[in-house]
């Protein structure tokens, strides 16, 4: 997996949202359920993130993120919502995959290197596609398992 962050198969989920608070209070239980996090204190600082302004990456992507206590490295969990929803996205579009990441309160660079390795796979334009028409979860963790491989190469 990747060097920056780490996505647990339990972290990837396809579900169904209807609005921004039900993608991040999807997420917080996902970060409790798959890395033991407290699942309240989640919800919190991803909302506290979002307020300083929206973590609508563009082309349907959103990446929510916040540092929180209680890790020693950046984790991540990947939604593909089955319809998409609006996240105030910079370019207008709604999401449909929301790579949420916590890292660990004292975490600075490590932050921004595992944000900025999202954001690469995130942009390129085959694991887009590929992310999008995943049949499953299982599929969606493949893709990223080894996209993140290709990366760190």
């Amino acid at each position: 997996m990747n060097a920056h962050f780490l996505l647990d198969p339990t972290a990837v989920e396809i579900v169904s949202a209807k609005s921004k608070q039900s993608i991040f209070e999807l997420l917080a239980r996902r970060f409790g359920a798959s890395y033991g996090l407290d699942a309240a204190m989640v919800l919190e600082r991803l909302q506290e993130r979002e307020s300083l302004g929206s973590t609508g990456f563009g082309r349907g992507v959103a990446i929510p993120h916040a540092r929180v206590e209680g890790l020693r490295r950046p984790v991540a969990a990947l939604l593909r919502l089955d319809e998409p929803v609006d996240f105030a996205a910079a370019d207008g579009m709604p999401v449909d995959l929301v790579f949420g990441l916590v890292s660990p309160e004292t975490s600075g660079v490590g932050h921004l290197h595992a944000l900025a390795a999202i954001s690469r796979l995130v942009r390129d334009e085959r694991v887009h596609d590929a992310l999008s028409e995943a049949p499953d979860a299982e599929a969606l963790y493949g893709l990223i398992a080894n996209a993140a491989d290709r990366d760190a190469a």
